[in-house]
């Protein structure tokens, strides 16, 4: 400038910028988890107008508004989003702000180790999704990426590329974020949390990042193998080379259901606990099924590959069918813990009921599944869109939002809307249940998944997913209006507006910076409680 006169710079805007760069930078786990939990709503919108694109096409047989390619890379984009950018990322986003505060640390161990991750897993999203841009398109051969279809002829571009790459770098950013959550469970306890005083929130959370350590370096190596064969080739070829990468995707892909399973399995155990007014039914019995469900998770990959003959289904079958023992444990001591309590029907445990009812369809439809004779039936078929998204989403999505409705006082101080929360759970159920319920009949009568034209026979059902889908949208949009309008109109919630049982709400809502000023004894994995009752 000439004269050199320095330029002028509003005080307020640049105190805002470096506040904002300031909340960017920073390493406290509360902080870093937002970061992770904003990201993962980005994503998630992003996936579920993908979403809602499909559900438009399908809602009437014959192409209407998409090209069968576009219609690949909707479906490819839409399942890799929800899985590798939104339930994974906000399960662990739910276990960094809590596990600290429920073990009674003042931090998460390597805070910037978790923000390093936060990032990773933030570039390996846009890059995913910066495919759509790319004169080939985004990443369109499913969400699991199957050779041949991954491979540089059966998806030319640069697009596949970055979503390879993208699935790599996500995968790595929630690999190094479970690391510290692993560590500060294993390092940084208060005095007085053995491992059986561990909150059952934090002992899913705890089972959660031991199947990440072991599961997510394998889909890590995958994707890197993928980008060699299709630059160089020769690391998958024939059919050989196709079901070597099916047993290793698996291997990662059966463990990371349940890594966007039981955090909200915890969550939802929480709940209970805290508005049925009585201690978690069977704890130690939880506990011991937590730990046999994720040593099975790792021995069960290839019931996915019962059409290929190569894998021994007898095998297979009987470890997925022995998955019902210990999800059978972790039902029962939900419905034990309701069972002989002074149940308050408010909207956290609206969620968790609706956890609890739904996801049973997606378990016991699994089931099925896991016998080789039913899975020839309704393998590739819109069955088995049905059976996931009962787990992923009425299942797990509902988890999740009981975990907010439940939460959300203590990470922000005020209270959500109560007859919003109450009126968007039940829009929830029947778009959920409109949607994807009329999908085990299209696939029992052989509609294949992944297609954007079909029968005509199939057409009135798919007008009742179609609609539950804008069901759903508005289902999301009023859990979004509920949590923005709670948040700038805040009604002060305090400390412990639900009179919980754990060691999150011994300290103020929110938090501050090291979480806590004193520590109540902990004799139990309900110290609160313990409290209350002794008083």
């Amino acid at each position: 400038m000439a004269g050199g006169a320095p330029i002028a710079i509003d005080d307020a805007r640049g105190a805002a910028l470096e506040r904002g760069l300031a909340w960017l930078a920073a390493t406290d786990h509360k902080k870093t988890a937002a970061k992770i939990g904003i990201a993962s709503l980005f994503f998630f919108l992003l996936s579920g107008l993908l979403a809602l694109t499909m559900r438009a096409e399908l809602a009437q047989p014959g192409l209407q508004f998409v090209s069968d390619h576009t219609y690949d890379e909707l479906f490819s984009m839409h399942g890799s989003g929800m899985i590798y950018l939104f339930l994974t990322p906000a399960a662990l986003a739910l276990g960094l702000y809590l596990v600290p505060l429920q073990v009674g640390a003042s931090q998460i161990a390597a805070p910037r180790l978790a923000l390093f991750g936060f990032w990773i897993y933030l570039i390996g999203g846009l890059a995913m999704y910066a495919g759509f841009l790319t004169d080939n398109g985004a990443g369109s051969a499913t969400w699991t990426a199957t050779i041949p279809l991954s491979d540089s002829a059966g998806t030319p571009g640069v697009g596949m590329d970055l979503w390879v790459i993208g699935v790599a770098l996500a995968t790595l950013g929630s690999l190094l974020i479970a690391i510290t959550i692993l560590l500060t469970i294993v390092r940084l306890r208060a005095p007085g949390m053995t491992m059986l005083r561990l909150p059952v929130f934090s002992w899913t959370m705890l089972a959660t990042t031991f199947m990440v350590v072991a599961a997510f370096p394998v889909l890590i190596g995958a994707m890197c193998l993928l980008l060699a064969e299709r630059h160089i080739g020769g690391v998958f070829t024939g059919s050989t080379g196709s079901i070597a990468y099916q047993h290793i995707f698996w291997f990662y892909g059966h463990p990371v259901v349940y890594v966007m399973f039981f955090p909200f399995v915890g969550a939802v155990g929480e709940t209970v606990a805290t508005f049925a007014r009585k201690r978690f039914f069977g704890y130690r019995a939880l506990v011991v099924s937590l730990l046999f469900f994720t040593a099975l998770s790792m021995a069960v990959w290839g019931h996915h590959m019962f059409v290929t003959g190569a894998v021994p289904n007898q095998y297979y079958s009987l470890t997925s069918t022995m998955l019902a023992i210990p999800a059978g444990i972790e039902y029962l001591d939900l419905v034990g813990t309701m069972v002989g309590g002074s149940i308050v029907f408010r909207a956290p445990m609206l969620f968790a009921l609706g956890f609890i009812l739904q996801f049973l369809i997606g378990g016991l439809t699994g089931i099925i599944l896991a016998s080789p004779p039913l899975d020839y039936h309704v393998n590739g078929t819109y069955f088995v869109v049905a059976h996931f998204h009962y787990t992923l989403f009425a299942g797990s999505l509902f988890g999740f939002l009981a975990g907010l409705h439940y939460w959300y006082p203590k990470a922000t101080g005020a209270m959500l809307r109560e007859r919003l929360a109450k009126a968007s759970f039940w829009v929830l159920v029947l778009g959920a249940n409109l949607t994807f319920f009329p999908m085990f009949f299209l696939g029992y009568d052989g509609m294949p998944r992944r297609v954007a034209d079909y029968e005509p026979r199939f057409g009135n059902l798919n007008l009742l997913s179609s609609i539950g889908a804008g069901v759903i949208a508005i289902g999301v949009a009023m859990v979004l209006a509920n949590m923005f309008v709670s948040w700038r109109r805040k009604v002060p919630a305090g400390d412990d507006p639900w009179e919980a049982h754990t060691l999150e709400w011994a300290t103020t809502s929110p938090p501050p910076l090291r979480n806590f000023t004193t520590l109540p004894p902990i004799t139990s994995y309900a110290p609160l409680l313990d409290r209350r009752e002794a008083a």
